[in-house]
């Protein structure tokens, strides 16, 4: 799993000088014999100073490398490799190929016995003696059986593949890492690598730091600044003063030790663009809401476990990256105000659902919400004609999904489709493998059969209040018809008019 020498020379150099917590075997020579003093013996091989021959010619080529400051700054720019190099030597080495292949096969093979199983289900005859419900029932047990006999076997094949996918995944990641690090070298070759010690000269960094936010807020003083980057400062917070400087457009503040933003950042009256990401932030500012102009904003890899509602008023925002924090809900009304967000990334959080005004994001393309807690979707989303109506990219995968809403079939620009890891089943399993144009097609007749079904309801709740309207106009008019005749039966004799009697 060490990065090769060969093909990644800087990075297994760097590497290989990380300190390794390996316990040490005992020896004989860990006894010490006070009255026979210890010959002199070469280091051993794991001491940094002796180096392989390897080592040594990439060190007369690259003399730089031999700089503690540019190791160190090396050190810090491959904390990726190292954390994922970690994970894998946990998990295990890299499968062979032929493992591999056999996995997939096998695991295509579960899939087209499980089709064929769920298909003899579909076409088995009903015994005459057992009654409609009561067989449907039972092929839904039968198919529940299959599906989850089928699903346990996949799990080893999936394992395999899945271990596969991440040596290849931390193939790519060593060859960006052995990039990042040739632009290191370039750097400290031009001068450019600056000392990594906490303290110089007995200044502590925190003060040169606030030196360089004070030059910057004087230079703004005078001219009208648009662009400042802080990130990688080691900033502890940001002085109030910033809000004074209204002309700035981007303001990039990531990678620091930032807690809270000031309130005064309201002052940013024409900013466009905030970049707070991977700080130890725990809110932010009810005041954001007042930056109208805003457009983008990047808060991932903080502790928020909240947002403030305000921030539904910066109704400009375009993309908003609320990824690696802690939040449980998204604001009520963010789907009616941020009516212009094209693209929201709120993966690796703890949100159980979304807000139902999710589905009036009319402008949203992408939307990425996987490592959740997601118990579904809103149901209301495609139950109007325009509902995510340019929607291209959804990513709901890790969550805890066990259907989809009747009507997603109804997201016609749905291009892009996760839904792995997810105890779906509605839509089923080998539906989802299928692709999102299989998941929506489904997902379309499903409703239809829906609106049928209702609509023959309703045909019948019709009749029915016809029947029963009909039956109490009858009842009415025979009522009223037996009341009048018991009424005349019923009324004493007229007197006789004695004109009749008169004979003609």
């Amino acid at each position: 799993m060490d990065p090769n020498p060969k093909t990644f020379p800087i990075l297994s150099y760097v590497m290989d000088r990380l300190p390794k917590f390996v316990p040490r075997p005992a020896t004989d020579s860990d006894f010490v014999d006070v009255e026979q003093p210890a010959t002199p013996s070469s280091k051993p091989s794991s001491d940094p100073s002796t180096s392989s021959s390897g080592q040594h010619r990439i060190v007369d080529n690259m003399p730089h490398l031999a700089d503690p400051k540019v190791i160190a700054s090396m050190t810090r720019a491959i904390s990726d490799v190292v954390q994922t190099r970690s994970v894998l030597k946990t998990i295990g080495d890299r499968p062979d190929h032929e493992a591999v292949d056999a996995a997939r096969a096998k695991l295509a093979e579960i899939e087209s016995n499980l089709s064929k199983q769920l298909e003899e289900l579909v076409l088995s005859p009903r015994p005459a003696d057992v009654d409609r419900l009561q067989w449907r029932a039972h092929l839904a047990e039968k198919e529940n059986q299959c599906r989850q006999l089928a699903e346990r076997e996949k799990q080893a094949c999936k394992a395999i593949i899945q271990l596969d996918e991440m040596h290849e995944a931390y193939e790519k990641l060593l060859k960006d890492a052995e990039e990042r690090l040739e632009k290191i070298y370039m750097s400290a070759e031009a001068g450019g690598v600056k000392p990594d010690e906490d303290s110089v000269e007995g200044r502590d960094l925190s003060e040169e730091v606030n030196d360089e936010v004070v030059g910057i807020l004087q230079e703004a003083s005078g001219t009208g600044l648009e662009r400042v980057d802080l990130s990688d400062r080691r900033l502890r917070f940001l002085p109030e003063a910033f809000g004074r400087i209204r002309s700035l457009l981007v303001l990039n503040i990531s990678s620091n030790q930032l807690e809270v933003i000031p309130d005064s950042i309201a002052g940013l009256e024409n900013l466009e663009e905030l970049n707070a990401s991977s700080n130890l932030l725990e809110s932010l500012p009810d005041s954001i809401g007042l930056l109208q102009r805003l457009k983008i904003l990047n808060v991932s890899g903080n502790k928020l476990n909240a947002l403030p509602e305000s921030i539904c008023r910066c109704r400009s925002l375009v993309e908003l990256d609320v990824s690696f924090n802690s939040l449980t809900y998204l604001p009520t009304n963010i789907g009616y105000e941020l009516v212009n967000l094209e693209k929201l990334s709120i993966q690796l959080n703890k949100i159980r659902s979304l807000p139902t005004s999710v589905c009036e994001m009319r402008s949203l393309r992408y939307l990425d919400a996987h490592f959740n807690e997601l118990r579904g979707l809103p149901v209301a989303i495609g139950k109007d004609i325009y509902d995510l109506i340019n929607l291209k990219e959804l990513d709901l995968s890790n969550n805890q999904i066990h259907a989809l809403p009747n009507t997603f079939g109804r997201l016609d620009n749905l291009t892009k489709l996760n839904l792995e890891q997810n105890p779906l089943v509605i839509p089923p399993p080998e539906i989802v493998t299928e692709g999102v144009e299989a998941v929506k097609l489904f997902m379309a007749k499903r409703w239809l059969e829906i609106l049928v079904e209702e609509e023959r309801k309703s045909m019948l709740q019709v009749q029915e209040e016809a029947q029963t309207g009909w039956l109490t106009r009858s009842t009415s008019w025979l009522k009223n018809t037996v009341s009048g005749v018991s009424e005349y039966l019923g009324s004493p004799k007229t007197p006789k008019d004695p004109y009749l009697d008169q004979q003609l």
